[in-house]
């Protein structure tokens, strides 16, 4: 049996200098007993890998709104393929890939439903605005809850790398930083395959020169920024890439938003007002009838205010969840 103390010899004699041990944790914001098997890092991610939060991201929109073909990603396949990236990229450079995980795990826990168009109008609606990596943090310090009326308690570790994964604040981890570029490095390559799959661009629509400096194929533009970031972090105290690399990422990221992400095929104006509707009406109506709201919501309102629990609400719903809750709420049913 492998205990616990011999995992983190383990880390202390095989990670880099660079790498967040376990053992030398900044600690949880409520002090627990620790495992006897689990290091803290693998602790969390554990409880992320099991939270409703987590399930809730099979139904959300990653690019394309309820897309009927089985292989568009969602965001909880977003998920899965930033944390393979950046677990490689921590193993290369001999960091902590269980802390590189649960930080990948729990990045989006935050994300409304409708991808970044759902949290632009719940940020246009909300009083306070609404940013998903903000918000991913609040549902693993408040939100998430075990049966036993816990809240997940991470490590200020996973709890840094999860609020900055994207914005001005960079992590105070390398593991974080992976996370950071494995999230841009995995939603770049994997939007292309599903938007060429959606006939809405050509593979001979991207510019020769970005592909053939990162590779033709998705498989090789991944190894190829993969193994930039690995080669010119090493032995660094932060993670950088080639400014080659950023180059062709940036140029190839700033295409995807002209031509998939800002794209009048892949959500037209009447289906981004469809959206935008939704949410809206949503929010007034648990604004104006709170009793309507579940009642471990409810239990909140007293610490945080209506508003603070109804864009909680509306930030956790998956899409199908949000139209059926509106259909339920706004369509008149027939009689019979």
């Amino acid at each position: 049996m492998v205990f616990r103390e011999q995992l983190e010899e383990r880390e202390r004699e095989t990670l880099s200098k660079y790498a967040a041990r376990s053992a030398e944790s900044k600690g949880r914001r409520e002090a627990e007993e620790p495992c006897p098997v689990r290091t803290e890092f693998q602790r969390d991610r554990d409880r992320i890998i099991h939270s409703k939060s987590l399930r809730r991201l099979m139904h959300k929109t990653q690019v394309f709104l309820k897309p009927e073909g089985d292989h568009f990603r969602t965001r909880l396949t977003h998920t899965l393929e930033v944390a393979q990236i950046a677990r490689t990229i921590a193993r290369g450079l001999a960091l902590n890939e269980d802390l590189t995980e649960a930080i990948a795990m729990g990045h989006d826990l935050g994300h409304t439903p409708f991808g970044h168009n759902g949290e632009a109008f719940l940020n246009e609606r909300h009083a306070n605005g609404f940013k998903h990596n903000e918000q991913s943090l609040r549902v693993v310090d408040y939100l998430e809850r075990n049966e036993r009326g816990r809240c997940m308690n991470l490590t200020m570790e996973v709890r840094d790398g999860i609020v900055n994964h994207t914005g001005p604040v960079i992590p105070f981890t390398l593991e974080g930083q992976i996370v950071r570029f494995s999230d841009r490095i995995a939603y770049i390559n994997h939007d292309i395959d599903d938007a060429i799959r959606g006939g809405v661009i050509r593979k001979e629509d991207i510019p020769a020169e970005y592909l053939n400096y990162l590779g033709q194929l998705h498989s090789q533009r991944i190894s190829k920024l993969v193994t930039d970031l690995i080669e010119n972090s090493d032995g660094k105290d932060r993670i950088v890439m080639s400014e080659e690399s950023k180059h062709y990422m940036d140029a190839l990221r700033r295409f995807m938003f002209e031509n998939v992400y800002h794209s009048k095929i892949v959500k037209t104006d009447e289906e981004l007002d469809k959206i935008r509707n939704m949410i809206f009406f949503l929010y007034d109506y648990f604004l104006k009838n709170p009793e309507k709201l579940p009642q471990e919501r409810l239990d909140m309102v007293e610490e945080w205010g209506l508003e603070e629990v109804v864009k909680d609400h509306i930030a956790g719903m998956s899409d199908r969840y949000a139209v059926s809750m509106f259909s339920e709420i706004f369509i008149p049913k027939g009689w019979k």
